[in-house]
């Protein structure tokens, strides 16, 4: 019996070790808010430090070329989740306190469709898909949530809106309200309580799969750090919040790295639009990307993209083949072999892309970027060189206006396009040069899919305010 016991050790440390190579892989995605193309150490970020953000992108993959669907909060969110423009699933701009509606029953999340496999689930942070108890996480596949139900500006305490704009602003856990009124003292707390609940569902998940999503309420005005990093970086105050996340970030991948996690999850780092100018310097940098937050140019919906999944994704390599955030849903679904919903969704599998496949091309023939009112602004070739900007008004900031300090932001003006405008985005990433008359027949290919879009989804700058491909939200 002796002899047989170092065998019988063997043979469970053989079948422990191809259980865990059979395990489907952990997934981590981490959402910033608000945070710009160049606001991190390995985009381009300067005056302070991020090195575990920039770790990550040099133990992973860097992205350059990653878009959201939308450049505002509700929208951007609701692609991520769902695989879906969101216009198709009826979610526009940002969701208010007094919203009725929400992310409809019938839509599958990335939550759910992890479900299928088995998967530990947990929302942390800022939800902004519906605040009413119908439209939370825990409805959509979440087994857990802890966060705020929209932004941190949606508050009492807002200093440029109205007396009485807002309610309270509360904390909800799982499908109640754990704190009904968040107050700025809390709101300094909110990195920290995220980071901590989300090791906290590592750990108590190791022996299983897990979904983490992280979805940070910074750096998303206003703007507050703890006392750790308060007047840290030497850059102000957005500094010290780029410095806190960056912290929050290494306090997840030590974690896996302590529960022996790290070689099997799959790390994802991006956030939900560009930064949001008008706030000066509370607001983060897209920098060489035209204007921000709230627009279809490529400050507003190119944003930092990070993966990481040692064995699988190359370490210290770059891509700047196009993705966008609706392609994850079905890139995950093909990797863990999961069913795709029976519905019509908008991202396609980009695995040969994620991991660095020799000649990996985007498998999209172009996308389109709606913004406001189901407007279509613009569309860009699958590979991401061509960028069509179709008539439409923009906000900008002017060049010779005043600058944002200490919080408050200044006004933007308005820009009309008139006319098409196609620009060569790898050879002009700063969407400087109209090359539209040199160059008529990428115009009339990308106005073609324009009709197409126009036809599914609708256009309401032409009037067309519903497409035959679009679903309700929920109510």
């Amino acid at each position: 019996m002796r002899r047989l016991l170092p065998l019988l050790s063997s043979l469970l440390a053989l079948t422990s070790s191809f259980a865990a190579e059979k395990r489907d892989p952990n997934i981590v995605i981490i959402f910033m808010d608000d945070m710009g193309y160049a606001d991190v150490g390995c985009f381009g970020a300067q005056g302070y430090q991020t090195p575990n953000i920039d770790r990550l992108a040099a133990e992973g993959r860097k992205f350059t070329n990653f878009h959201v669907a939308q450049p505002v909060c509700s929208a951007s969110r609701c692609a991520l989740l769902t695989g879906c423009y969101p216009n198709r699933v009826g979610i526009h701009g940002a969701l208010g306190p007094s919203a009725k509606h929400g992310i409809n029953a019938d839509e599958m999340t990335l939550a759910e469709l992890v479900k299928q496999k088995g998967y530990a689930t947990a929302a942390v942070g800022k939800w902004h898909l519906g605040s009413l108890p119908q439209f939370l996480p825990v409805k959509h596949g979440f087994d857990e949530y802890y966060g705020i139900p929209y932004s941190n500006d949606m508050w009492p305490y807002h200093p440029q809106a109205k007396p009485g704009a807002y309610p309270k602003l509360p904390m909800v856990e799982n499908d109640h309200v754990a704190d009904e009124e968040i107050t700025p003292e809390d709101q300094t707390r909110l990195t920290t309580d995220y980071t901590t609940r989300g090791v906290k569902f590592i750990e108590k998940n190791k022996d299983k799969p897990f979904f983490l999503y992280l979805a940070h309420s910074m750096v998303h005005v206003p703007l507050f750090v703890s006392d750790k990093f308060k007047g840290k970086s030497g850059k102000g105050l957005f500094g010290d919040v780029m410095m806190e996340v960056d912290w929050s970030v290494g306090q997840i991948m030590d974690t896996l790295k302590k529960n022996g996690l790290e070689d099997n999850t799959w790390v994802i780092f991006t956030s939900d639009n560009g930064p949001w100018l008008s706030y000066g310097d509370h607001a983060g940098s897209a920098g060489p990307l035209r204007e921000g937050k709230g627009t279809c140019w490529e400050g507003g919906t190119r944003v930092t993209g990070i993966m990481k999944w040692p064995g699988k994704i190359p370490a210290g390599s770059t891509t700047d083949t196009m993705m966008m955030t609706i392609d994850l849903l079905p890139t995950i679904a093909h990797v863990i072999d999961a069913k795709l919903p029976d519905h019509k969704i908008d991202g396609l599998n980009c695995w040969p892309v994620v991991s660095g496949g020799p000649d990996a091309k985007n498998p999209h023939d172009f996308y389109a970027f709606y913004y406001e009112n189901n407007q279509l602004q613009a569309l860009s070739s699958g590979d991401g060189r061509w960028k069509l900007h179709l008539p439409h008004s923009y906000r900008s900031l002017p060049a010779d206006g005043p600058k944002a300090t200490g919080g408050k932001p200044v006004l933007y003006k308005q820009v009309k396009i008139e006319q098409p405008e196609l620009y060569d985005i790898y050879a002009d990433i700063s969407e400087s040069k109209n090359v539209a008359a040199q160059h008529p027949d990428v115009v009339a290919k990308l106005e073609m899919h324009a009709e197409a879009m126009r036809s599914e989804l609708g256009d309401s700058l032409m009037k067309m305010p519903k497409g035959t491909g679009t679903r309700e939200a929920g109510k």
